[in-house]
């Protein structure tokens, strides 16, 4: 059946885009006495509804900017059987969200930590939260950018915006005074508003504080972060040899961590 033109105007200019691509699939199954009248519309409504929620997650996933579009689901634990699989699933969940609460992935290079705080951001976005992931050192540098142009109050309100933030590759190398205050500004600010964090890191939580020059910077920030999140210690052989593309393979590599 040929949906009629004056209707599919109408579902247009009133941007149910959704109805019309079913429209007629929907009229068949009506005309097969498969649909009441209550019923059609109410599965117009429900496919309406499906393609905004697809449209959205679509977006919240591209300003998410992750670097690798993985999931949770699509995490192989059985290549590395040393892993904490039931932990990390129930971090799945999403409680710690709800809750407010952080979460701290660490462990030895290359045993999938950027995979699984990726996925887990993936869930987040599923579940209808606003998701930004980065390399901490990119995020220090935004900071440092805005100390420069004097725009530092509205990028760190920029940053602490989103209902879930990666910070991916925490405490890489020593840090100075100024990043020690940013990141104490940034997850102080986060904390004061419930906001999750998700770090990844390969160093302990307890080798973070030399890492801060300021000792009772790192302190009050430390304490609180470690005393409040989820930790998840990630051991075991190399995820990446399990996920190199072999030659003359074109897919983009998983993201490991």
């Amino acid at each position: 059946m040929i949906v009629d033109v004056a209707l599919e105007q109408a579902l247009r200019n009133l941007k149910l885009s959704g109805m019309l691509q079913t429209l007629e699939a929907r009229l068949a199954q009506a005309r097969a006495g498969e649909l009441g009248h209550i019923e059609f519309l109410q599965v117009l409504c429900h496919d309406e509804i499906a393609r905004r929620e697809s449209q959205a997650i679509t977006r919240r996933i591209r300003r998410a900017q992750f670097e690798q579009q993985v999931t949770l689901e699509g995490f192989d634990f059985a290549a590395s059987p040393k892993l904490p699989a039931a932990q990390i699933r129930d971090l799945g969940a999403l409680r710690w969200l709800t809750a407010g609460e952080s979460v701290i992935l660490y462990g030895p290079v290359g045993v999938g930590k950027t995979h699984v705080a990726q996925g887990l951001g993936h869930l987040a976005i599923r579940q209808g939260a606003d998701v930004k992931f980065a390399k901490t050192s990119r995020i220090l540098a935004t900071l440092a950018g805005g100390h420069a142009d004097r725009s530092w109050d509205k990028r760190l309100r920029e940053l602490a915006k989103p209902a879930v933030l990666i910070l991916d590759d925490f405490g890489m190398r020593e840090l100075s005074t100024t990043q020690a205050d940013d990141l104490y500004e940034l997850i102080s600010e986060r904390a004061t508003t419930g906001r999750s964090l998700v770090l990844t890191s390969n160093r302990s939580p307890v080798d973070w504080y030399p890492l801060f020059p300021n000792p009772v910077v790192a302190e009050s920030l430390l304490d609180r972060l470690i005393n409040t999140s989820h930790q998840v210690f990630m051991n075991g052989p190399s995820y990446r040899p399990n996920k190199r593309p072999t030659p003359g393979d074109s897919t983009t590599k998983e993201a490991t961590g």
